[in-house]
């Protein structure tokens, strides 16, 4: 064969396997786009509107031009919210923005704006925009509650990811316990946490104080799935930030303490014991719960207290109620008070299924022992922010110069002077008369009660003033 035939052949056999190639890469592609078309992507910018979002918070402004929001900073003014109308709690979100290098900014995820937590300022999840050195973008901040959960300071990958002064594409997975978020491609925060399984999305403004107005950051391509959620959902190689059972920084800092470490008895006691109870408690994936025994008080596993007394403090527990259920966290609890059958004696925050046990509608002062209530003495707000059942709640009580409150989820439910007239005076009318010098004393143990029903904690912290 000549040089000719030979070099006319080879051609002919590229650009076969040129074509070969091309059909692949057509129908690869034709591929993902059906693939893309068929995933349920819902666009939350509607054309050149504002419409299914509102403001929250400060005087920020934002308007829409060409399908991208725009919001632009204004003096004297704090932190503003574009929220969606629409709650969301299982979802993934993909968003392009670009932010301006000076800025500070945030997309809130589960996030809620309630009369009574701070007069309704804007609360829950923030995946931060950062552009500062630190370089923190698609970190998780808890905004208006507990501050960093997940921050990028181990994260090199991430904090590199990030593009100044350019468009960068944030992915956030709320899936469950479990949130996720990507920057350009980069997994950047892996946190589990429920505290919060509900809410509006938001794109935050921040406050500039007296500074220079006229900042602005952009968004577009902003757009969710809400609907079988797990099958679009990405596997992550960040290691998991588990907030259960851990501290933050922010209450690291400010003096925070973990009571219960999430797996051993260690700090804890039965209430009429020398140690933790072999039966009736079950510790079990960083959960303690009381386990069910036909509803008699402190008969099965019974009572455990800290080993620890307090005086002034704050403390903070997560618990969860099943159908029916009774339980309570009791406070200046001294375990020589009442050896015989029953509860050790103290101060109660009632936990209790108002609706099914029947003890919400008993009590010498009307209310005063449903949820929350200072137990036999105190009716809680009768509009307590309570989870259903079967969801976490957050119990917190805080105690300083006999000044006491108790709070349900970040609100304040109830307050009273311990030690004051008024207080005897109640204490006189209820079923702790006969005990001498009772929710008097000026140090006590903490109480997490067995009232033979299932309830269960986790989260417990106790920080002492």
């Amino acid at each position: 064969m000549c040089e000719h035939d030979k070099t006319k052949k080879q051609i002919n056999f590229n650009m076969r396997i040129s074509k070969i190639l091309l059909l692949l890469l057509v129908t690869f592609s034709l591929s993902n786009c059906a693939q893309d078309t068929k995933t349920p992507w819902k666009n939350l910018i509607k054309g050149n509107t504002l419409d299914g979002w509102n403001i929250k918070g400060g005087k920020a402004l934002y308007e829409v031009e060409d399908g991208i929001i725009i919001g632009t900073t204004v003096s004297n003014t704090p932190n503003t919210f574009l929220t969606s109308n629409k709650m969301y709690g299982d979802f993934i979100l993909e968003l392009d923005f670009l932010v301006n290098p000076h800025m500070n900014s945030g997309i809130q995820i589960r996030s809620n704006s309630l009369p009574e937590y701070k007069k309704g300022r804007v609360h829950g999840y923030q995946v931060e925009i950062d552009p500062s050195e630190r370089a923190w973008s698609g970190g998780i901040f808890d905004e208006a509650r507990r501050g960093w959960l997940n921050d990028l300071e181990d994260n090199t990958p991430a904090k590199k990811a990030f593009k100044q002064n350019e468009w960068n594409t944030y992915r956030i997975e709320a899936i469950g316990d479990t949130i996720k978020t990507w920057v350009n491609g980069t997994p950047a925060a892996h946190l589990v946490d429920n505290m919060t399984q509900t809410g509006f999305i938001g794109l935050q403004v921040h406050s500039i104080g007296k500074g220079k107005p006229g900042s602005q950051i952009k968004w577009k391509n902003v757009r969710v799935i809400d609907e079988n959620v797990r099958k679009y959902a990405t596997k992550s190689p960040i290691p998991v930030v588990s907030k259960r059972n851990t501290l933050t920084k922010t209450e690291k800092a400010d003096g925070w303490k973990m009571l219960w470490d999430g797996k051993s008895t260690k700090g804890w006691r039965g209430a009429k014991l020398t140690e933790f109870p072999k039966k009736g408690w079950l510790i079990k994936n960083g959960i303690l719960t009381v386990l069910p025994s036909g509803g008699a008080e402190s008969a099965a596993g019974g009572d455990i207290v800290t080993t620890e007394l307090y005086g002034d403090f704050e403390f903070k527990v997560d618990f969860k109620l099943t159908p029916g259920a009774n339980s309570g966290i009791k406070y200046y609890v001294d375990t020589e008070i009442n050896k015989g059958p029953g509860s050790s004696i103290g101060l109660e925050y009632q936990i209790l299924d108002d609706a099914l046990h029947p003890d919400a509608k008993k009590g010498n002062h009307e209310g005063s022992r449903t949820v929350c209530s200072l137990y036999d003495l105190i009716q809680a707000d009768v509009n307590k922010p309570i989870k259903p059942i079967g969801e976490w709640n957050t119990a917190y009580i805080i105690s300083k110069n006999n000044h006491v409150e108790h709070w349900l989820n970040g609100v304040k439910v109830l307050e009273y002077e311990r030690k004051s007239k008024n207080f005897l005076k109640l204490v006189s009318e209820s079923k702790y008369k006969k005990w001498k010098g009772f929710g008097m004393l000026d140090k006590g143990q903490l109480l997490l009660q067995d009232h033979g029903d299932r309830v269960s904690f986790r989260n417990i912290k106790v920080k002492t003033l």
